[in-house]
């Protein structure tokens, strides 16, 4: 394993998103191998970093890598949302913020028997690798109209149902490569991503529940117990961006009315805090050319103040 294997996305907007977090904890909810909570944490001596990972060689890897900061790093195991939900209950008026990175790590795209790849020579992708849902019952075992649905609304295909269609009509498969294959013909080309990385994705959302994740980790958020909190959410494609979008937007509207009332009738204090970047932050040119992989990522956040 490389020393460090994976470089944290928007590293200088998540130090000045959370500079007003100078003590108390932050929730780092998708910890990874440590790199933004190494940042956090060297960037105010002060703070406390609780890192969460479903995926055991992250934990086992940045649990060496946080031993230099003592007990200001804690690492803990599971879904980032229940585990978010249990902390913002349990250090209510400890925590000052909530970071999540909506992606996969470099370490889990590049380590073939991982199966995230399309070069994978297995068919997996479970960031919980003792998780019951793995890629191989979702490519052999789905209906048609499901894969399709998978593949329209999570990976954005634009020919879902004659994809769709080919993996039923040419599986089963054994392994990602053997998928990329049988559908690279479908697939358009000329773009600056692999053609099957788009089936790949939803694939991978499926398995992983990862929207459901995110709803879920709002829901907490919105249902917390904290007056004021720092909330920075990094998304890497139009759905994850747009789910993050439209709660932050909800969080800020004080009328919740119907757009056809009359007049106001709800009290128009619902307001829960204010949106912080009206647009979301992205990579700069020496961090896009550094690391490609972070051109897709966008840093929206949003300060609760109830």
């Amino acid at each position: 394993m490389q020393d460090i294997p994976h470089i944290p996305v928007l590293y200088r907007e998540v130090i000045e998103a959370f500079a007003v977090c100078d003590t108390g904890i932050i929730i780092d909810c998708t910890l990874g191998y440590g790199g933004h909570t190494s940042l956090l944490l060297d960037a105010q001596p002060n703070r406390k970093v609780i890192g969460i990972d479903q995926d055991p060689t992250a934990i086992e890897f940045s649990t060496k890598r946080l031993i230099p900061y003592g007990d200001r790093a804690e690492i803990r195991q599971g879904r980032f949302s229940i585990v978010a939900e249990a902390v913002l209950t349990e250090k209510t008026d400890q925590v000052c913020g909530i970071l999540a990175d909506i992606g996969v790590s470099s370490l889990q795209l590049d380590v073939r028997e991982r199966g995230f790849s399309y070069e994978s020579d297995c068919l997996d992708m479970r960031m919980d690798p003792h998780a019951s849902l793995s890629a191989y019952e979702v490519v052999n075992t789905y209906g048609q109209s499901d894969l399709e649905k998978i593949l329209r609304e999570y990976g954005e295909v634009t020919n879902a149902r004659i994809v769709a269609e080919t993996m039923v009509k040419k599986r089963p498969f054994e392994s990602a490569k053997e998928l990329s294959n049988a559908i690279f013909h479908l697939m358009p080309k000329g773009k600056k991503i692999h053609p099957s990385t788009l089936v790949m994705q939803g694939i991978r959302i499926e398995v992983n529940d990862e929207l459901g994740e995110l709803v879920r980790l709002l829901d907490a958020i919105e249902n917390g117990p904290q007056k004021r909190l720092r909330v920075g959410i990094i998304t890497f494609h139009s759905l994850e961006d747009r789910i993050v979008k439209q709660r932050f937007a909800l969080w800020a509207k004080n009328c919740i009315c119907p757009d056809e009332a009359m007049r106001c009738t709800c009290g128009n204090n619902h307001s829960i805090g204010k949106v912080i970047t009206k647009k979301p932050l992205s990579a700069q040119d020496d961090e896009l050319r550094a690391n490609s992989r972070s051109r897709s990522a966008k840093l929206r956040i949003f300060e609760i103040k109830r």
